[in-house]
């Protein structure tokens, strides 16, 4: 298994310093790995290094809490493209999942989904699965899907919990093959990455990647 190709090799720590996103962007293109992952202020720069590589740009939107609005998220979308991202990932309304305004969320999703996908790009929605019960995961798995997205992602990172093999399976479930699914936060061995690969995540959101392919 290459497991490089299914890490997105990521730095979202508020005080990561360019020292530090250089080093990530390094190991990125030594290693291959599928693409590295910042925060919007860092795509300019981290575009210009990958430039001609085989290492995608990608960024977050409305990260980590979903709570900006969806006009926001647009706007952070249409920058991070113009700025050279290839894939986002967006944090849905966590808290409108949470209180069932289904109708809410949906449109937040789509609003995104449709600005990155006209610019030909790759969209993928963090639902939060820490902070869901079983049934919401599926229920927000499903407007994702129904959105028109890329790939439904577990999470941020910045909840109490990261991805679990349960997460995934709810997800894979619920979306009866109609979308990809990315798993991210608290992976940090070869054996936790295999298990979720294994229960069906495709594409892998991690700072642990060099751990991961036994080189750290």
């Amino acid at each position: 298994m290459q497991i490089n190709r299914l890490i997105d090799h990521t730095l979202l720590k508020p005080d990561a310093t360019q020292t530090q996103i250089d080093q990530v962007i390094d190991e990125a293109l030594d290693n291959h790995f599928y693409s590295v992952m910042v925060n919007p202020y860092w795509v300019a720069h981290v575009h210009e290094r990958v430039k001609g590589s085989d290492v995608l740009t990608a960024c977050v939107i409305g990260f980590p809490l979903g709570a900006t609005t969806t006009a926001n998220k647009v706007a952070e979308s249409r920058e991070a493209i113009a700025n050279g991202a290839d894939e986002l990932d967006m944090v849905i309304n966590i808290g409108e999942m949470a209180g069932g305004r289904e109708d809410v969320v949906a449109e937040d999703i789509r609003a995104v989904v449709e600005t990155v996908h006209q610019a030909g790009k790759v969209v993928k929605v963090i639902i939060e699965t820490a902070l869901l019960s079983d049934e919401q995961i599926a229920r927000a798995s499903v407007l994702v899907a129904d959105a028109g997205a890329d790939f439904v992602k577990t999470s941020t990172g910045f909840a109490s919990r990261g991805a679990s093999v349960h997460d995934i399976e709810i997800i894979k479930e619920a979306v009866k093959g109609r979308i990809h699914i990315k798993a991210a936060g608290g992976i940090h061995t070869r054996q936790e990455a295999e298990a979720l690969i294994k229960a069906g995540a495709e594409r892998l959101g991690t700072s642990s990647s060099m751990a991961i392919i036994g080189k750290a």
